[in-house]
């Protein structure tokens, strides 16, 4: 299925710009929550987006009835987005990085269906799902050892098949009050996935990695976000100062839009698989 099946003859239209502006360039892509939908995980911002109250890190840190809540939550989750599969749209990237143009890919996502998909060169802003670090002593776990042991520990949170699953994998049972909360089996501390919360500023490693990447390329690729996160939108402001190009494709209106040269009001998967295909067939 091509876009032309699907989406408006304007949107088309600023395919074509969008073809234009892209070819015989490197890009650097931005992905957002918005990209994973199709892979049932809903998007944060979207018109049919889940009320959501996300858990911050002073609210983790400072309260254990909060972090027992978020463990529950997290854990059922994090199950669910471990069952969850790439979608075409991460497919083209994919494929347009190993075209060697993408260059580089910056996701405000958090569960890792990029890597799944194929890219090699990602930079995950704002964590992942697949590690739990001790804040106390920083030792590293993975998280199928912490997985096992809260279902050994909770038995119940081994029962459920099928939960509904929130954007960051937080979706809130109706009772977590007596929860076996986890912690590190090498000093006692507490231990926090590798995510960043509400609250917390994004590593400079991971910031200075996506930067370098959109330094790099000739243009920029927003896919799937609203950039209502200013790690985001610096991004777009950082490709803009240096005057490439930039192309969001995003259903509805995003923070960048007035930096796009082109917007796309449509569907990430078709558009970015539309993309790859005109792109990669062009002999690049």
């Amino acid at each position: 299925m091509t876009i032309e099946d699907t989406e408006l003859p304007e949107q088309t239209e600023a395919l074509a710009r969008a073809l234009d502006l892209l070819a015989e360039r490197t890009i650097a892509a931005l992905t957002g929550a918005g990209l994973s939908t199709d892979s049932g995980i809903p998007d944060y911002r979207g018109a049919n987006s889940p009320r959501r109250t996300p858990m911050t890190v002073h609210d983790f840190v400072g309260d254990e009835a909060m972090r027992r809540r978020y463990w529950v939550g997290s854990h059922l989750g994090w199950k669910a987005f471990a069952a969850t599969q790439p979608n075409p749209g991460h497919a083209a990237l994919a494929a347009l990085e190993d075209a060697s143009i993408v260059t580089g890919l910056v996701t405000q996502n958090v569960d890792g269906l990029h890597l799944r998909a194929g890219s090699q060169r990602v930079v995950e802003l704002h964590g992942n799902m697949r590690t739990v670090t001790c804040l106390v002593c920083g030792t590293q776990f993975s998280r199928h050892d912490i997985a096992e042991r809260l279902e050994r520990d909770n038995p119940v949170l081994a029962v459920p098949e099928e939960v509904e699953l929130g954007p960051d994998g937080d979706v809130l049972p109706s009772t977590w009050q007596t929860l076996t909360v986890p912690d590190c089996t090498v000093c006692g501390g507490t231990l926090k996935p590798d995510v960043v919360f509400f609250g917390e500023y994004v590593p400079k490693p991971q910031t200075y990695a996506a930067e370098a990447i959109v330094d790099e390329a000739d243009a920029l690729l927003v896919a799937g976000s609203s950039l209502a996160v200013n790690s985001g939108v610096r991004l777009v402001e950082r490709a803009h100062r240096r005057g490439v190009p930039i192309v969001i494709i995003n259903r509805g209106p995003t923070k960048g839009d007035r930096r796009a040269a082109v917007k796309i009001d449509a569907g990430t998967s078709e558009t970015l698989d539309a993309l790859a295909a005109a792109l990669t067939q062009s002999g690049r």
